[in-house]
């Protein structure tokens, strides 16, 4: 299980007169993530650089520093630090010294993940939405079930056949959901995807 970020965050630090800052944000699609550095991009700097990571997509850039040593290092930085749909634009000002290769990569990488480790985590949770049936003798077994599994009902309805609930919850519940459903309801209610 992977972790995004809680909320935006940033880093500064400043190597041989280069100033260098990391901007991280949670995203959820690519168009997010090109909106932060679309956005970012507009202030005046010699290079911004960035990555991202969303499931298994990700993609970086070095923004004309040499390949390799800025977009690869901060995606590594992201990588290294257990985010997930998050991007990371690490922004640089020159400061008239040239740092080499292996500068750029401590500076790009270290940046981002000093930003990334000090950054406000929240963990992903894959959930579900499920349907449940069951007739009306069972809905109090049925809300017991729910509350007991932190299921979290986005509709409900009765109709002549009994009591419908549409419901989110952790992926990771499921099982044991219908596993209380089975044995309150001596198999009478049924559970199955929300489609």
């Amino acid at each position: 299980m992977s972790d995004t970020l809680a909320s935006p965050a940033s880093h500064a630090i400043e190597v041989k007169h280069s100033r260098f800052l990391a901007q991280a944000v949670p995203v959820e699609s690519t168009e997010q993530a090109l909106a932060f550095l679309a956005d970012t991009a507009r202030t005046p700097a010699t290079h911004h650089c960035w990555a991202y990571r969303i499931g298994n997509d990700y993609r970086s850039s070095d923004d004309g520093e040499p390949a390799g040593t800025a977009g690869r290092p901060i995606l590594a930085a992201i990588d290294g630090q257990g985010f997930d749909r998050v991007m990371v634009v690490v922004t640089r000002w020159y400061g008239g010294v040239n740092l080499g290769a292996g500068g750029l990569v401590r500076a790009y990488g270290g940046a981002a993940a000093e930003c990334l480790r000090t950054a406000p985590r929240r963990a992903l949770i894959d959930y579900r939405e499920l349907i449940v049936q069951a007739g009306f003798e069972d809905t109090g077994a049925v809300h017991a079930a729910l509350a007991a599994h932190g299921a979290e009902r986005l509709d409900e309805a009765f109709d002549a056949d009994g009591l419908r609930v549409r419901l989110r919850l952790p992926a990771d519940r499921v099982d044991a959901l219908a596993a209380q459903l089975r044995d309150a309801t001596r198999n009478r209610a049924r559970i199955g995807d929300n489609g």
